[in-house]
């Protein structure tokens, strides 16, 4: 895990889930990475490239799916549910999509602090994980302040 430099620092680590799909959702969580990599933070995608790409040996693969595909959406969920269960993260944050709403839903029940970061691209409008992540998040997050209501999404800049 990537927890050196808060232990370095005579801190004790959070333990940290970013949970993001493939392409643009990863690549944004991957600009977030430095700060995460201050925790204890595991990574969790759809794609086992793209953890290897990035030299994380101890990430955790989830199914693809979208909201739309009920099977592969409940494979997802269990699988979700069982990652958060076992690792105890005392924070979940995703860029997106439908896996990382199942993590953060999941996080609500152990009592983690869940932090949606809808995706960049969604320009005019939440995705419809976004939309649901009102429900289950602890900080609603958009990336454009022209999305942002003062009840939520809030906007606090962008990760692009």
């Amino acid at each position: 895990m990537a927890s050196g430099a808060a232990q370095d620092a005579g801190r004790t680590a959070i333990r940290v889930l970013a949970v993001a799909s493939q392409g643009g959702h990863w690549e944004q969580m991957m600009l977030l990475r430095s700060m995460l990599d201050t925790h204890a933070t595991r990574f969790a995608t759809t794609e086992a490239d793209l953890l290897a790409k990035a030299g994380i040996t101890d990430g955790i693969i989830l199914p693809d799916c979208n909201l739309d595909a009920p099977w592969p959406s409940f494979k997802c969920l269990i699988r979700s549910f069982v990652t958060v269960f076992r690792l105890r993260p005392k924070v979940i944050i995703s860029t997106g999509a439908a896996p990382g709403f199942f993590c953060l839903l999941a996080g609500r029940l152990i009592g983690a602090r869940t932090v949606w970061i809808d995706s960049v691209a969604n320009v005019e409008q939440l995705s419809k994980s976004g939309t649901l992540a009102k429900w289950v998040a602890s900080e609603w997050l958009t990336q454009w302040s022209h999305v942002a209501k003062p009840d939520g999404p809030h906007h606090v800049g962008g990760v692009l």
